[in-house]
């Protein structure tokens, strides 16, 4: 095996739970060239896994900065020669661009695991992991076990996963640190689903509890478009939060090494955490912790996936939210829990 490709294009958490198929893959064949196609806007975060050869950028949206547009790309994919190529992102887009390579062999997930059913057409093999698909009752394994079986299509076992990701000199982690003694809490209240976002109000409350009982001093993240947000919830800490600085996933993944304690609902700054070794606790409503959940056994995770009816639904469609049932007391008690440990 001398040439691989992946092609994951985003999340930026989707990119993440993929990262231990790199880090298996150098493993497997550590002479091999390792290259990942993705998405200019999600580019960054691989910037810092040093496992990876070459990254090949794709302009796949109108606000991208940067990147191959898709027919400049198909002629760079195929000008590789690639031997195998992994599509992990199991959409008709991807799947085209991995065929689009020329490989002998493109494989992907069959069709109850890729997002898209009519994807595994394009692949030559179709790993099916035999658990009735995704989001089947029976499937209760974690988003990264799920990408690192398809590993057994190239004979390679299972083994635990690692997050190979660099670390990067953070001004504004050297900030933050200094300012808060180096001991804090991220706070993250954004998500771009509106359905997994707790209330700014509870996410403030928390953070003022939090500072009365442990004496930590919370810190809001704030993505594009969410400064306000972030504000609202300072607002309602009443001095145990402050907002973040802008940061770079660089400056997030320092951030996240430096923490106490992690507190968000499922969205990419979480995953990044989890992968970087934070405690966490997880808020959880319209997706299921056991996919998408933190990592680690020693976190936590306070759900309403089980009843909520609007499961994989980027907004709710009933009249009140189920994120809306989680108190600040029940998220209270599992961050006392999760720092104590």
């Amino acid at each position: 095996m001398k040439r691989v490709l992946i092609v994951r294009l985003g999340a930026l958490g989707d990119v993440v739970h993929a990262i231990p198929v790199a880090a298996a893959l150098r493993r497997a064949f550590p002479d091999a060239r390792l290259d990942w196609l993705v998405s200019a806007k999600h580019r960054a975060i691989l910037d810092l896994v040093p496992v990876i050869d070459r990254r090949l950028v794709i302009n796949d949206r109108t606000d991208a900065n940067g990147g191959s547009s898709l027919l400049a790309a198909i002629r760079e994919l195929r000008a590789a020669h690639y031997d195998v190529v992994l599509d992990l992102q199991g959409l008709i887009k991807s799947a085209l661009l991995a065929r689009s390579t020329g490989a002998p062999r493109v494989i992907g997930f069959g069709a109850g695991y890729a997002r898209e059913s009519l994807a595994r057409w394009f692949y030559t093999d179709a790993y099916d992991p035999g658990r009735g698909g995704m989001y089947h009752p029976r499937e209760t394994r974690h988003v990264v076990e799920i990408n690192l079986a398809i590993l057994e299509t190239l004979e390679i076992a299972s083994e635990p996963a690692e997050f190979p990701l660099e670390r990067a000199a953070s001004a504004v982690a050297a900030r933050v640190a200094d300012e808060t003694g180096g001991r804090y809490v991220l706070v993250n209240p954004g998500a771009a689903w509106p359905n997994k976002r707790w209330p700014a109000a509870r996410f403030g409350a928390l953070a003022a509890a939090i500072r009365e009982r442990t004496g930590l001093r919370s810190v809001v993240l704030w993505g594009p478009g969410e400064q306000a947000l972030a504000d609202e919830v300072v607002a309602a800490a009443g001095g145990a939060a402050v907002v973040s600085p802008e940061t770079s996933v660089a400056d997030l993944v320092a951030l996240a090494r430096g923490a106490a304690l992690m507190v968000s609902g499922d969205t990419g700054p979480t995953h990044i955490a989890s992968a970087v070794g934070t405690p966490v606790v997880g808020i959880f409503g319209p997706t299921r912790p056991s996919r998408n959940g933190p990592l680690s056994p020693t976190d936590a995770v306070v759900s309403r996936d089980a009843e909520c009816q609007c499961h994989h639904l980027r907004r709710c469609v009933r009249d009140r939210m189920c994120l809306l049932d989680i108190e600040v007391d029940e998220v209270l008690a599992a961050a006392r829990t999760v720092i104590d440990r």
